[in-house]
């Protein structure tokens, strides 16, 4: 067996590296320009504007927003994603007398024993 000694300084490395982490993070947060904040006008209709940058309908000067014409791209990808993801769990089922196994198999929860006896 081992003493308390040998896993203080086993878990001593990786605190020092998430220490260090989250300082660099602080640092880089804190030290960054972020630019003037924009609000949207008080007359824009947000819900318009998503439908005009959906279908890049912005240079035609409908929505009051400025917006990237990229969002129809973006949800397409998602979808795809999403549909990938779907199938990837799917197919990772089994099936055992016309039952649905999970796919990891049985989980043993008591410590390993069959049954739950002590």
């Amino acid at each position: 067996m081992s003493d308390d000694g040998s896993r203080s300084r086993g878990r001593l490395v990786p605190t020092v590296a998430v220490g260090l982490l989250f300082a660099v993070l602080a640092l880089t947060v804190l030290s960054a320009d972020f630019g003037e904040v924009a609000a949207f006008p008080a007359d824009a209709s947000i819900v318009h504007n998503i439908g005009y940058a959906l279908f890049n309908l912005g240079e035609y000067d409908l929505g009051a927003v400025p917006a990237e014409g990229f969002l129809a791209a973006f949800l397409i990808a998602a979808v795809a994603l999403d549909v990938a993801v779907d199938g990837a769990v799917y197919l990772a089922k089994r099936e055992e007398d016309g039952s649905i196994v999970a796919a990891v198999g049985e989980a043993l929860t008591d410590g390993g024993r069959e049954g739950g006896e002590r």
